[in-house]
Order: C-alpha cells, then sequence, then structure tokens
C-alpha cells in the first residue's frame, strides 16, 4: 500500500510589485499630513495591496476601503490585509474606476487616493475618473492624486520620455497626462487645488479638497 501523499499547500495569492514598495513610505508620509483625522479612505485601483496595509496602520483613526476590478488583484489585497491583522481595513470591492457612476455607491468618502493609474488609461477614461471622484468626496474631504505627470505639455526627464513613448507605442491613447489639465478638471469639479508635492522618482503627489 502506497503512503498517502502529503497535502498540496495553497498558492500564495498576495502579489508584490517592487514600486508600491519603493513609494508607500514617502506617500504614507504625506497622506498623514494631508488627510483627515477620521471617516472613510477610499483606496482606488489598489493593486497588490501593499499600498493600503502601511497606509491603513500609519492612519488608524481612518477605516480604509481598497478596492480593484482584477479578482487576482482583490484576492491579493484581502490576504496582504488579513497578514497585516489590521480592524480597519475593510475587504475589497470591485470597482473600476474609470467607468461612469460608481460615485453613487462608494461615496462620500473623507478621503480618495489614487496611485498610479492615469498614465495607464486613456484621456475620456480619466475625465470620468476625476469626475467621479469629484463627486465621491465628502465636504472637507481630501483626494491625493499619485503619479508622473507632465509639465506645460512636456516629460521632464529621460526615464519619463521613453516610459510615456512606450505607453503611447503599445497604446495611442494612453500615456502621461498633464498636471494642469488634471488640475483644472478637478477644479471645475468643485474641488480646490491644495497643493502639488515633489516626490521620489520625478513623480507628483496632487492634493485637491471638497470645501466644507
Amino acid at each position: 500500500m502506497s503512503p498517502p501523499h502529503a497535502p498540496t499547500a495553497a498558492p500564495d495569492p498576495r502579489l508584490s510589485a517592487a514600486a508600491a514598495l519603493r513609494n508607500r513610505d514617502a506617500i504614507a508620509a504625506e497622506l498623514i499630513r494631508l488627510a483627515p483625522p477620521r471617516g472613510l479612505a477610499l483606496e482606488l485601483a489598489s493593486g497588490t495591496g501593499e499600498h493600503v496595509i502601511r497606509f491603513a496602520a500609519a492612519m488608524p483613526g481612518l477605516i480604509w476601503q481598497p478596492t480593484d476590478p482584477d479578482p487576482t488583484r482583490r484576492a491579493s489585497i484581502a490576504a496582504w490585509a488579513a497578514d497585516a491583522g489590521l480592524g480597519n481595513i475593510r475587504a475589497p470591492r470591485h470597482l473600476d474606476a474609470a467607468q461612469p457612476g460608481w460615485a453613487r455607491d462608494h461615496g462620500p468618502a473623507e478621503l480618495i487616493v489614487l496611485i498610479n493609474l492615469l498614465h495607464l488609461i486613456s484621456g475620456p477614461a480619466a475625465r470620468t475618473l476625476l469626475a467621479e471622484v469629484a463627486a465621491a468626496l465628502a465636504p472637507g474631504g481630501c483626494f491625493a492624486l499619485y503619479g508622473p505627470f507632465l509639465r506645460d505639455g512636456r516629460t521632464t526627464s529621460d526615464g519619463d520620455a521613453a516610459f510615456h513613448a512606450a505607453l503611447h507605442a503599445q497604446d495611442p491613447a494612453i500615456g502621461y497626462k498633464d498636471a494642469a489639465d488634471v488640475a483644472g478638471l478637478l477644479q471645475d469639479a468643485g474641488l480646490v487645488h491644495a497643493g502639488t508635492i515633489m516626490m521620489p522618482a520625478n513623480n507628483l503627489l496632487m492634493a485637491f479638497g471638497r470645501p466644507a
């Protein structure tokens, strides 16, 4: 009689992104300064979940709601959150932030965070996303937007120029958005531009608020 087979370990659902590990401490430091002390924090396009566990630990007064349209990433978010053992992270929800109408179901939120997405979607999709953010942001709330941007219509480093060109080659509809255009769209939607912060690797963190 052959010996019983040992049980096969389930694959680890946790994904990891080197960029998230590099930038999350710097982003967290700015969010601590910008974010309201309490309320709902909605993270759009949460990805692997490595951002939200860092943010939730640093800002325990906020209830963090991670979201992502990809079920594999939502499984990763849930696994990282379970591993972190924090009581202020909700189960990840399905949300494609580039589609219209989501603000009705996901707002109002006192803090909305979006990291490294605008350059990966088209101009019309970005405008839809920003309009929904403005609709979902609570009075007195803060929207923190992080990523690479054009400044006055231009890239500002050789690395950014190469990445922007590579994105255009992959899909002509995507690529870096101009920081001034993004600010203008959000201001037209009723938000106030609270400031732009230079971040590592030539990225920007743009902060916007809705008057109370």
